[in-house]
């Protein structure tokens, strides 16, 4: 019989994909992996199911009877509460063979049945053979404790104590020791994977648990970007200007001019009216910060989310060429034109960065309080986690390619020492 520190005494390889990363709103950077694809999406089952649901053939959705508290030894500690976790397994060669079980981590969102299709898992588990599993953090989603709603868990002073990303990574152990067990797989090695602050949760997850994770892919994680790590005056709204002001110098002057000439006009008697005809806006305009908080998002969700779509140069384009007007506001107007490729037609809508859910807006806002400040870095956020395109860069279709070398060397290393120890 092997001791389980020999078994893991091989898993010491360690690799963090640090890629850089920037993020949206004005009130505070937000560090949501999969924020914007999920803007619309509704999730296809509603309630709780005590049994497994197959929505495909190679996909089931279950839940596991977590433990509420991983660190203590009170009463209220042994209470479990229904986690909600996916398993694909289509490409999975099985457990016999030891072949890789991919954990996607979930971040402060639900996850939905069909986040699978978001992912770029599919492609890396049929290149290995893996078995991928998708984790929905504790107390997002369908995984919240006693029924409860996020403003009752945040009102609720012993509930929000376990609310935190040391309790989600013991989540995330647990379910996987519960699989590898249930499954037979214990020797199949483990890459746990996601990005932003699931990215974070991944790489904290190789420091913590070596012995369960083989290696780490954390996509956009800004792990060490914390306070009195980076340079003064160097945090998320200067990356966000500066990607602007790369794009166009007379872009970045056109925007940083339009803050003053929007509150000039708002201030006058007919102002506000004046604006809201002036960009169109779905509802008319109570007050000017509105409009602002609504071009501020813009530009951090177009630097956050850069791609061939929608990034900052597609923006200064059009504010730069002016063919709405040549005053400040009739291009800023063309910039916003821009990012919805002509999409609304009758009126945007200013509430248009804000329809998440109140669970995500409450549940983050807490979690960033109570024990993370994270400030980013720039670049374009988790692109190499989402599912590939035909239309994705070079650097991209590179980067992934490097990826899959990375985890075949670990993979064939960990089989290598595997097969040693069993001898």
């Amino acid at each position: 019989m092997i001791s389980l520190k020999k078994l893991f005494k091989f898993s010491i390889w360690f690799l963090f994909f640090f890629f850089s990363t920037i993020v949206s709103t004005p009130a505070r950077p937000w560090l949501g992996g999969v924020r914007r694809k999920i803007r619309h999406k509704q999730d296809m089952y509603s309630t709780f199911s005590t049994t497994k649901t197959t929505i495909h053939k190679d996909l089931k959705v279950l839940y596991y009877p977590q433990t509420l508290d991983h660190f203590n030894y009170q009463q209220e500690s042994y209470v479990t509460f229904k986690q909600k976790y996916m398993m694909y397994s289509k490409h999975w060669g099985g457990a016999k063979d030891n072949y890789p079980i991919f954990v996607h981590f979930g971040d402060e969102e639900p996850m939905f049945n069909d986040e699978i299709n978001w992912l770029i898992l599919p492609d890396y588990a049929a290149k290995f053979k893996a078995l991928v599993v998708i984790i929905e953090h504790r107390y997002y989603g369908w995984s919240k404790p006693f029924g409860m709603s996020m403003e009752e868990i945040i009102k609720n002073t012993t509930v929000r104590g376990y609310f935190n990303s040391a309790q989600a990574l013991a989540d995330s152990a647990e379910i996987i020791l519960f699989l590898k067990k249930r499954l037979n797989a214990t020797y199949s090695p483990v890459i746990v994977f996601e990005g932003s602050y699931g990215g974070m949760l991944a790489s904290w997850f190789r420091l913590k648990y070596p012995h369960i994770a083989l290696g780490a892919l954390a996509a956009s994680a800004p792990v060490l970007y914390f306070d009195n790590m980076i340079e003064q005056n160097h945090g998320y709204y200067y990356v966000v200007t500066n990607d602007f002001k790369e794009a166009s110098e007379n872009c970045y002057n056109t925007i940083k001019s339009s803050w003053a000439e929007i509150d000039k006009i708002g201030s006058t008697p007919k102002g506000l009216s004046y604006l809201s005809n002036k960009f169109k806006t779905c509802s008319q305009l109570q007050e000017t910060r509105t409009l602002k908080d609504f071009l501020e998002n813009m530009y951090d969700d177009v630097a956050q989310y850069s791609d061939t779509d929608n990034n900052p140069s597609i923006i200064c384009k059009a504010i730069d060429q002016g063919k709405k007007g040549n005053d400040i506001l009739s291009r800023i107007y063309a910039g916003v034109h821009a990012y919805f490729n002509g999409t609304h037609h009758n009126c945007f809508n200013t509430n248009y960065f804000d329809d998440y859910s109140v669970e995500t807006n409450l549940g983050y806002d807490w979690q960033t309080c109570s024990e993370m400040v994270m400030p980013v870095v720039r670049g374009s956020h988790c692109l190499d986690i989402f599912s590939a395109k035909k239309d994705d860069p070079e650097w991209l279709v590179n980067q992934r390619k490097r990826e899959v070398e990375i985890m075949s060397g670990w993979i064939k290393l960990y089989h290598n020492d595997l097969y040693k120890f069993m001898k």
